[in-house]
């Protein structure tokens, strides 16, 4: 490899490492506990989610339970009216996590935010949740976001 080119590599892994993860804020996690939240791409905070683009959502939690199955269920908060916010695997088993899911492990849970190009240009809170088979959330986060075109 020339030394240009790993010079340029390591400065964009320094780049990855550096990133600030979305600030966040539990709205509930009863069988769970969130460590960390990453949106791929966001460049500032809060996000701004571009029309017609799709963006990675990566959430590191614990387990506080045993589950066979987990459920995301993702709502966008519009002053205080939930209104559900389609994502296109809705199973948590088929994002990232290996099921069942153990008590006291950490696990990646990653699934995408698709923003449809109809959505308003707005400022939103979006409401992720993870939930177990008991319907009980393994995670709940609220992180806000800005639609733009």
């Amino acid at each position: 490899m020339d030394v240009r080119t790993g010079f340029v590599v390591l400065f964009c892994l320094i780049g990855l490492t550096c990133a600030d993860p979305v600030k966040f804020k539990d709205c509930g996690s009863s069988s769970g506990k969130v460590s960390m939240v990453d949106i791929t791409p966001c460049a500032s905070q809060p996000c701004e989610l571009h029309k017609g683009q799709s963006y990675s959502v990566n959430v590191t939690f614990n387990s506080g339970v045993v589950s066979q199955t987990s459920t995301a269920v993702v709502h966008g908060v519009i002053a205080g009216v939930p209104i559900p916010f389609p994502i296109p695997i809705e199973d948590g088993c088929k994002s990232g996590i290996q099921c069942p899911i153990q008590m006291k492990q950490q696990y990646h849970y990653l699934n995408s935010l698709p923003v449809k190009s109809e959505y308003p240009s707005i400022k939103l809170v979006v409401k992720w949740e993870l939930k177990d088979d008991n319907k009980n959330d393994l995670f709940c986060i609220n992180f806000p976001v800005q639609i733009v075109s």
